[in-house]
């Protein structure tokens, strides 16, 4: 796109915006709060910013308890946001980064120095992103820079003064040169309103028809809903197979009235006698002494075993000494 194009965009710009919005006046902050107050704006509302900030600086000891605290806890202190966990990240990181850098949070010397060193020094802090630097080097530094976050960017597309492949660089060249210094502080304000509504509420009617106000021919180029994604039906659960045999269904057992159950039965009967204890085989197959055999094999058999074993002879103790033969000892 050419240049004269885009400088006659962005007047046609600034003159539809002031219809539609009011300039916001900046505060009067030291450099630090600035810097923090801007973490809270990218993307954000004026109102909503504004909030997120008073609650950081009022609702904590001081900016080193918000430093050791996590962005998580943060993000749950300032709902109000957009993108509460993001805003809060880059306020942590930046004040880790200040604090490591001087170990204090006095940030009043960047005043001191030359705009362009002071602009360096603020972009080497982790957390510092374009739009934080643009902001600081308007409202603290004195310089001609017009903060850009997604939200103006996205806006910018659709109007047609940059086009997309541009707005991925998160900086609109020509923009200070369109705008001249004394209105770049109104026309920031005015246009940061533009984008914080692009993220908020991008599909509103009245907001698409302030962008065909600002270009009419940006129709096509207007924010449209994406449609859900179709959800797949659930897959057929598989089939299974029923064998040929199917099992048997158990039948319900009705209990007869007249016939007594086999428990009940079984507690009534008496216990049945303990079996004698069995005698050893050996004496039952010793005959009887006085039934005489029948025949002559068996009655040589049973005298055999009539035979009584001889008994042994049984060993004598010896004779004990007479007490007269125990006194011709010797004595010892």
């Amino acid at each position: 796109m050419a240049t004269p194009n885009r400088s006659a965009l962005l007047t046609r710009l600034h003159k539809v915006l002031k219809k539609h919005y009011k300039p916001v006046e900046p505060a009067m902050r030291p450099v630090l709060e600035h810097l923090l107050f801007a973490c809270c704006l990218e993307n954000a509302g004026y109102e909503a910013a504004e909030q997120a900030f008073q609650i950081l600086k009022t609702g904590f000891f001081d900016w080193n308890e918000v430093r050791v605290s996590t962005a998580r806890e943060l993000a749950e202190t300032v709902p109000m946001l957009p993108e509460p966990l993001a805003a809060m990240t880059n306020v942590k990181r930046l004040l880790y980064s200040i604090f490591e850098s001087t170990y204090s949070f006095d940030m009043e010397n960047l005043k001191k120095l030359n705009l362009g060193q002071a602009v360096q020094k603020i972009e080497k802090f982790e957390g510092s992103t374009p739009f934080i630097v643009a902001y600081a080097t308007q409202m603290t530094l004195g310089g001609h820079a017009i903060p850009v976050d997604r939200g103006t960017r996205d806006a910018l597309v659709v109007v047609g003064v940059i086009a997309e492949n541009e707005a991925k660089d998160g900086h609109v060249s020509g923009m200070e040169r369109a705008i001249p210094k004394s209105k770049g502080i109104e026309f920031a304000s005015l246009l940061h309103q533009l984008g914080a509504e692009m993220v908020t509420n991008p599909y509103s009617p009245a907001f698409h028809k302030l962008l065909l106000e600002i270009a009419p021919e940006a129709k096509d180029r207007l924010p449209k809903r994406q449609p859900k994604p179709k959800t797949p039906p659930p897959a057929p659960e598989p089939k299974v197979k029923e064998t040929k045999e199917p099992a048997a269904k158990a039948k319900p057992v009705v209990a007869d009235k007249k016939k007594p159950s086999a428990e009940k039965a079984a507690a009534d009967k008496p216990a049945p006698e303990k079996p004698a204890a069995e005698k050893p085989a050996k004496a039952a197959e010793k005959p009887s002494a006085k039934k005489p055999a029948d025949k002559p094999a068996e009655r040589k058999q049973a005298a055999a075993k009539r035979t009584v074993e001889p008994k042994k002879p049984v060993k004598k103790p010896a004779p004990k000494k007479p007490a007269a033969a125990l006194s011709k000892r010797k004595p010892r």
